[in-house]
């Protein structure tokens, strides 16, 4: 079983937008910021696409348990497809892993927030 990739988190009430201090004058100057789209459309992909996949693990692990059963099976095929499950189970897992871990990662890469051209000072308007 893997352990999945951290989730890209949504904005959180009254989180607020970066201070520009780093002590160089013409970064301080006052500056307008939105929360990143494209980080918002990573948390969005994220919520979607966990409880399908969850969805799908569970229903691959419930016929899993039904075909191990001994009630369910009384010929020597039962094997065969319980390993044919099995190898689908480690499939999905494989799967889920891949998914969850490109969204991570470029949620990590991505930034929270981004410079706004809304509302931000520009020279002799």
């Amino acid at each position: 079983m893997y352990v999945d990739p951290p989730a890209p988190q949504p904005r959180q009430p009254g989180e607020n937008p970066p201070l520009n201090g780093n002590g160089n004058p013409l970064e301080a100057l006052p500056r307008a910021w939105e929360f990143n789209p494209e980080y918002q459309r990573l948390v969005t992909a994220w919520q979607t696409v966990l409880p399908l996949l969850e969805g799908l693990t569970t229903a691959l692990d419930k016929a899993y348990q039904l075909a191990r059963s001994p009630q369910t099976w009384d010929a020597p095929v039962g094997t065969r497809y319980v390993e044919d499950i099995g190898a689908w189970r480690s499939r999905l897992a494989l799967y889920r892993q891949a998914v969850l871990t490109s969204i991570s990662e470029e949620a990590a890469d991505t930034p929270r927030w981004v410079p706004s051209a809304i509302g931000a000072p520009h020279a002799f308007s």
